[in-house]
């Protein structure tokens, strides 16, 4: 089963003084592409971590945000209780020389001035080490289902746009039957308004069989027909998945077709052929854009 690099995964760790959240969102991209974002007390994990996230997703465009919240009572912030003494002593002081009153309520004015409060941050201990990646097990998995699901949607699209490809390769059947014939007849016509002419008629029918043959469809069909087997085969069944993705392999097999579908349109030499054509390249512009979003 295919999946797709669009997802969203959201888990939550909780130790004694931490609760941790982490979201990873993902979006297609040629490579991997990841950009983080957590607090500073947790940047040394940030390698490790990003190592994880890249051997279970492979591919995509991934956001990874760590946000934590502390437990009543712990704080990251501390009061330096000598500049407080310092301040209060000079604003004393001053009030005394000027004449001015004393504050009705110190604390506002004190905790307000510079390098009173020092936000410090709370030590990473192993409790929060393990609540910090059942988190991310947690987001993971929630990622990789959201992944799969939307894989089985693009699965059952890709089943339906290849089905219509083939419908539209047997539509070409009764009008390559018809074509030769109606060619030749009207080379034929032609040729009798040259009675004044004289031509090689062995050389002429020469350049006909050379001239029809150069017109055969066979080979496209055949080559076509080889190609939407092996998308099929490549995305394999509806259970499991490969974890390292085909999304690749699949736009490659795709540019594949468009070119036998192109060289089936620039041979087919009839409307009516040239219209399934044109129905066949709406079809394979549907599954390029959609093979974008493969892993």
């Amino acid at each position: 089963m295919i999946m797709s690099m669009t997802g969203y995964g959201r888990g939550v760790g909780k130790s004694g003084r931490r609760t941790l959240t982490i979201e990873i969102k993902s979006l297609n991209s040629k490579q991997l592409d990841m950009q983080t974002r957590m607090p500073q007390v947790m940047r040394d994990m940030e390698v490790e971590m990003r190592t994880r996230v890249g051997s279970e997703l492979a591919r995509g465009k991934v956001e990874l945000t760590v946000t934590e919240e502390l437990a009543s009572g712990e704080t990251a912030v501390s009061i330096d209780a000598g500049a407080v003494s310092v301040y209060k002593a000079q604003i004393e002081a001053l009030g005394e020389e000027c004449g001015l009153p004393q504050p009705a309520d110190w604390y506002s004015v004190l905790l307000r001035l510079p390098d009173v409060l020092h936000a410090r941050p709370l030590e990473f201990d192993d409790n929060d080490r393990k609540a910090l990646y059942d988190a991310l097990n947690m987001a993971l998995d929630e990622i990789k289902g959201f992944r799969l699901t939307e894989g089985k949607k693009l699965y059952a699209f890709f089943k339906a746009k290849i089905a219509a490809l083939y419908g539209l390769l047997a539509e070409v059947e009764p009008y390559e039957a018809e074509r030769v014939p109606k060619i030749k007849a009207r080379l034929e016509e032609q040729l009798t308004r040259l009675d004044s002419i004289e031509y090689d008629k062995g050389r002429l029918e020469q350049e006909l069989v050379f001239y029809i043959e150069k017109l055969d469809v066979t080979e496209e069909k055949t080559r076509l027909n080889a190609h939407l087997n092996y998308f099929l085969e490549t995305m394999g069944g509806e259970d499991g998945y490969d974890p390292q993705g085909c999304g690749k392999k699949l736009g490659f097999i795709a540019q594949e077709m468009g070119r036998e579908i192109n060289t089936l349109g620039s041979k087919s030499n009839h409307a009516e052929m040239q219209k399934v054509v044109v129905r066949m390249k709406d079809e394979l512009e549907q599954i390029k854009e959609q093979v974008l979003n493969v892993l």
